[in-house]
């Protein structure tokens, strides 16, 4: 494979990844607290399931999706060469 071919690749894994985190994103920011009233009527610990996921739920996902990120854009990076360790 020529070096723009691994560029190409390297960018669309990238892409890839980057469109799988913003799809998270939207489900998590929008489409959970649109439906939140509905799901106040589940309750987890004394607190509404609408109110929990507004609240705690999306900010666990966040940071969790960012170590995943971080991480899987590190090891994209390993795969072609493009490395950032020193």
């Amino acid at each position: 494979m020529a070096n723009t071919d691994l560029e190409a690749v390297r960018w669309r894994k990238t892409r890839n990844l980057m469109l799988t985190c913003l799809t998270i994103w939207v489900l998590i920011s929008f489409v959970v607290n649109f439906w939140a009233s509905a799901l106040n009527s589940i309750v987890i610990m004394g607190f509404p399931l609408g109110f929990y996921m507004a609240a705690q739920g999306a900010l666990i996902v966040f940071v969790v999706m960012l170590f995943w990120f971080a991480a899987t854009q590190n090891r994209i990076d390993d795969q072609h060469g493009a490395s950032e360790d020193l």
